[in-house]
């Protein structure tokens, strides 16, 4: 299995064939963050299945739509709440052939999708829409787009207490499975608070490989992250980004 980072929370994963692209946007939407990542580049008739968490510009970007014009054989998996942001006007403005929504798959929470031979199963995000858990060719991927144990100061106690109930709930369901590759949230603007979502994932969940995410560039979080003695079993599973298009091979 191949992935690579393109950047932010977009991923590309390559396995028995196929290619999986998670949350995928143009690095240039948020002007304080701006990224140089690239989608990289398949021969025409390769399976595509694109993933969006929820529709925030820093998880998703029409532009993927047009990818439809370069690859015969592609899909998309969309929150459903992406289902609003696509009116008629946008696909009209965008110019897309109306053959193409017969290509998305909108999904809900805590549901089961089907497509073609890959299994998909979502959570409740605690921010907008899902994070997914994909199953292909026996191997299994989550991706968390927005959820994440959200603590802020200064915001209302109630949230704050949602954030963690939610939270903890929706991991809970992941006890039992052993990701073959985790994509996790890792968000410096928490401050003090930024290792809550990711500790509580690690000290819950089994997984082989662990890549941090949604770092807005922090990559220096991992390296210290990796090196605090509470995780001295897991240092080697947690890979390190160090840049845009940065790729790994696992086995």
């Amino acid at each position: 299995m191949k992935v690579t980072y393109i950047h932010h929370s977009a991923f590309c994963v390559e396995t028995d064939g196929k290619v999986l692209v998670f949350d995928y946007y143009k690095g240039d939407k948020i002007p304080s963050c701006v990224y140089q990542g690239r989608m990289p580049e398949f021969p025409k008739e390769t399976p595509i299945y694109v993933f969006s968490s929820h529709s925030h510009r820093d998880h998703f970007d029409t532009e993927v739509l047009k990818w439809r014009e370069r690859y015969e054989n592609i899909h998309y998996i969309f929150a459903k709440e992406i289902k609003k942001k696509l009116g008629n006007s946008v696909w009209r403005r965008l110019g897309l052939e109306e053959e193409l929504r017969e290509k998305i798959t909108y999904v809900k929470p805590g549901e089961r999708y089907e497509v073609d031979d890959i299994t998909v199963e979502t959570l409740l995000s605690t921010d907008s829409g899902v994070a997914f858990l994909v199953t292909v060719s026996g191997r299994t991927i989550y991706h968390a787009g927005d959820l994440n144990w959200w603590r802020w100061e200064g915001e209302p106690e109630e949230f704050n207490a949602y954030q963690e109930k939610t939270y903890k709930e929706q991991i809970a369901l992941l006890a039992g499975r052993e990701m073959d590759a985790a994509f996790v949230t890792l968000d410096a603007r928490q401050e003090e608070d930024k290792y809550l979502g990711i500790d509580y994932f690690t000290e819950h969940v089994k997984f082989r490989y662990l890549v941090p995410m949604h770092m807005w560039k922090h990559y220096e979080l991992i390296e210290e992250y990796r090196d605090f003695p509470r995780n001295a079993s897991i240092r080697d599973k947690i890979l390190v980004v160090e840049g845009e298009n940065q790729e790994w091979k696992l086995k």
